[in-house]
């Protein structure tokens, strides 16, 4: 996802972006609310994570600015604000979640996820079709195909697939791999990824001498389209 973080603290906004990129996201970082809201402007996220005390516009009145011009961005606000009024406050002026500091990451981590998941459930009902480096897969049929070549592929290798056409050009880790595609926690002995990966290749890329899912070193992979 690529999130907008607004977060003033000099030691809590750098550890929250590592720990997001970490995990795959794209990060920009803001320190001030007339920043972050010049950037929701002009450009396009998948998440706003918003401090509510921040200099120049704070986070409660960027949000409601925000929304008043039909951004519908889903957003987190993290802030020591922990007082239910507070909280239903945040609420009520259209933050999806609402998480108060101290807070441990892997938490942070879970509301993400619960969000991105709404968001793929409803992007899931309109898609019929994914299309990228001339591969198309068709998520009614189930069918492959690569420049008009039918690609005959398990019900895992579609599942593989499809997880990464859905997120092109973006850092997959082998822990998100068996978290989504395998619904497993992280298991550093078993080489089910790599097993399922090569098999792949050998079927997607192979026959067409193109390279399209790579591996990053120690990262991950990335699905260039």
């Amino acid at each position: 996802m690529r999130v907008l973080l607004l977060e003033d603290d000099e030691d809590v906004g750098p550890w929250v972006r590592t720990g997001l990129k970490e995990n795959g996201h794209v990060v920009d970082l803001f320190a001030n609310g007339k920043d972050a809201l010049i950037a929701a402007t002009l450009q396009s996220y998948d998440l706003f994570i918003f401090d509510r005390m921040v200099p120049e516009l704070d986070g409660l009145s960027l949000l409601k600015s925000l929304r008043a011009s039909k951004n519908q961005t889903p957003a987190i606000f993290l802030t020591a604000l922990g007082e239910i009024d507070e909280r239903v406050k945040g609420l009520e002026y259209g933050a999806d979640d609402y998480l108060v500091k101290p807070f441990e990451f892997a938490e942070l981590l879970a509301r993400i996820d619960v969000i991105a998941r709404r968001q793929n459930a409803s992007n899931q009902e309109q898609i019929i079709e994914l299309m990228a480096g001339g591969i198309i897969l068709n998520l009614l049929s189930r069918k492959c195909s690569r420049n008009a070549q039918v690609i005959d592929l398990t019900a895992k290798e579609f599942q593989l697939l499809e997880f990464f056409m859905r997120h092109p050009d973006r850092l997959i880790t082998r822990t998100m791999l068996l978290e989504q595609v395998w619904d497993m926690s992280f298991d550093p002995t078993t080489s089910i990824v790599e097993t399922h990966l090569s098999r792949l290749r050998n079927k997607i890329d192979k026959p067409f001498g193109l390279r399209t899912i790579k591996s990053r070193r120690g990262e991950g992979y990335v699905f260039e389209a």
